[in-house]
Order: structure tokens, then C-alpha cells, then sequence
């Protein structure tokens, strides 16, 4: 807090100096003054950019205070149950998207935080899905998805076919990843990531 008083006092003094400053010297324009108001004016970008830095960093640490750190991401999780593409939208307005773990580390951790946060017997949407080409799963980015943790010695996930295009994690499963109708309304986890 009182980084950003401190930075909103230089701010503010920096454009107050700005304005005493002359223009003009006898009709003529003097270099030094110009230089010096271009630098005044390259600090204030750089200060504001720093700022805005600053800004997002404590919102990142909110998130993950409220959430979880896995990998250099944070989790935030949303028992409200919700469509697969409401969810999504949900998690890109509040600046991330919904999870995709990457490897089964992450998967690991992610399905505990669940089991604490969501409840024992849920499943979340995941960041993926085979929209676009049944059996090509991507994420959110559209990019393909390598590490896979599908449901495979019971059910054989994904099963779903055409009807089946978006996928959960299952707490009930062992973190086990299922695919379903994009239309059900399941609890989320959305993904941010740490600059």
C-alpha cells in the first residue's frame, strides 16, 4: 500500500513539474527543456507500466491466497455448477482460463485442491475439449493437448463420441478425466498464470 501511495505522490509531482515548466524562452524553443520534458515523460510510462505490473501481481497473490499455487499458476475454484462455455467465460473475465494440467504432478496436486475446495465427490470442467474434431483434444489456446489422464480400465474415457466434447477431472476417480456433454453444468477451476 504504500508502494503505490508513494508511486501515485511521484506521479502526481512529476506532472505537476511538468506543467511549470516553460514551453518557450524568448519565442524560441530551448533543447534543454525539451529533453528534460521528454525524459520527465519516458519515467512516467515506465512508472505507470510498473504500476500496472505492481497491480496485477497482488491480484495474482490474492488469487492464489484464495486459491492454490501449482507449478507457477494459480487455482481458483467455483463450486457454482455451470455449462462447460459458461465456465470458460466465467474464468476469462476474471483474467485466466479454465485448468489444464500439464503433466501428472499437476494433475495430482489440482485433484487434491478439489477434493479440499470443490468437495470429495465432484468433477470440474478442464480447459479442454474436441470441439472442433472429434478425438483432437485441445485447450483453451487451441493447442493440442500431450499429457492425457483419461479413465481408461472401467469406462474407456473419453467414450463420449460427438455427444461427449468437453472434459472433467473427477474427484470421485482419483483425479481420472472423463469426457462429457458441454451442456452439463459442473463446478470449475480457473488457471492464471504468475508473471
Amino acid at each position: 500500500m504504500l508502494k503505490h501511495m508513494t508511486l501515485c505522490c511521484l506521479i502526481l509531482l512529476v506532472r505537476y513539474s511538468l506543467q511549470q515548466i516553460p514551453n518557450k524562452r524568448n519565442g524560441k524553443k530551448d533543447g534543454g527543456n525539451t529533453a528534460a520534458i521528454e525524459e520527465l515523460k519516458k519515467q512516467i510510462k515506465n512508472i505507470t507500466e510498473d504500476l500496472r505490473l505492481l497491480k496485477e501481481r497482488q491480484a495474482l497473490q490474492t488469487v492464489c491466497l484464495k486459491g492454490t499455487k501449482i507449478h507457477g499458476k494459480c487455482f481458483l475454484a467455483d463450486d457454482t455448477k455451470k455449462s462447460y462455455h459458461a465456465a470458460s467465460e466465467d474464468c476469462i473475465n476474471k483474467g485466466g482460463i479454465l485448468c489444464t494440467p500439464l503433466m501428472g504432478d499437476e494433475n495430482d496436486q489440482l485433484y487434491d485442491y478439489v477434493r479440499r475446495s470443490v468437495g470429495p465427490e465432484e468433477q470440474v470442467w478442464l480447459g479442454i475439449n474436441d470441439i472442433l474434431t472429434e478425438g483432437s483434444w485441445l485447450d483453451q489456446n487451441g493447442a493440442t493437448v500431450h499429457y492425457k489422464n483419461w479413465e481408461t480400465e472401467i469406462t474407456h474415457q473419453p467414450d463420449g463420441g460427438r455427444f461427449q466434447n468437453c472434459a472433467v477431472l473427477s474427484t470421485t476417480a482419483n483425479g481420472k478425466w472423463f469426457d462429457e456433454s458441454c451442456r452439463a453444468e459442473r463446478a470449475s477451476i480457473c488457471e492464471f498464470n504468475i508473471i
